[in-house]
């Protein structure tokens, strides 16, 4: 079903299965009014017949409105994940162009490594723009929100518990964490007999 279309009116037959499948509090016969006791003229069981068609065929669209609106909202939001993600690799297709241009140089292993040197600065400067920082490391205090330990270093011209050594950066996309650092934390044995 395409944007703004609207489901049919039920046919009788989906009219008469919703129905009986409502719970009503006094049925009255299709064939006419109530024989017994019952002061209901024609005239109002017609239009109340008229009213409950009209209420039934109300529920059809609305349910229709709604389930148009479910789906409308559904592939707005999938569009608007592809159109997220296509701007985020937007950024990276020229750090990705530079990566291929260096793979095809023949230059010297130096030439190589400046090439590289300036691709990863190339990506990091990407990753400042989409608002994604690294972690502080090197000095910080060990926090286990942002550092994840990969084990310790004896050393006594450091402060107990501060990162001596980053193993693999981490990084946050504003207050977020994406990925802890895995970092090497001091364990200065002067500071821990005190």
């Amino acid at each position: 079903m395409e944007k703004g279309e609207v489901e049919s009116a039920p046919t009788p037959r989906q009219a008469a299965e919703i129905d009986s499948a409502a719970p009503e509090a006094e049925t009255v016969p299709a064939a006419g009014p109530p024989e017994t006791g019952a002061t209901v003229s024609q005239a109002e069981y017609e239009q109340m017949k008229a009213e409950r068609d009209h209420l039934k065929d109300r529920l059809a669209r609305l349910q229709a409105e709604f389930d148009n609106a479910r789906k409308r909202a559904e592939r707005e939001k999938a569009e608007f994940r592809d159109y997220a993600t296509g701007n985020v690799v937007e950024q990276f297709l020229p750090v990705l162009d530079n990566f291929e241009l260096a793979l095809k140089a023949r230059g010297s292993a130096d030439q190589l490594r400046s090439g590289v040197e300036l691709i990863v600065k190339q990506m990091e400067d990407a990753l400042r723009q989409l608002q994604v920082m690294p972690v502080a490391t090197m000095g910080e205090e060990f926090d286990p929100r942002y550092h994840e330990a990969l084990g310790s270093v004896e050393r006594d011209d450091l402060p107990d518990h501060t990162v001596a050594e980053e193993i693999r950066r981490g990084y946050k996309l504003r207050d977020r964490l994406v990925r802890p650092a895995l970092v090497r934390v001091v364990s200065n044995p002067k500071q821990q007999k005190e």
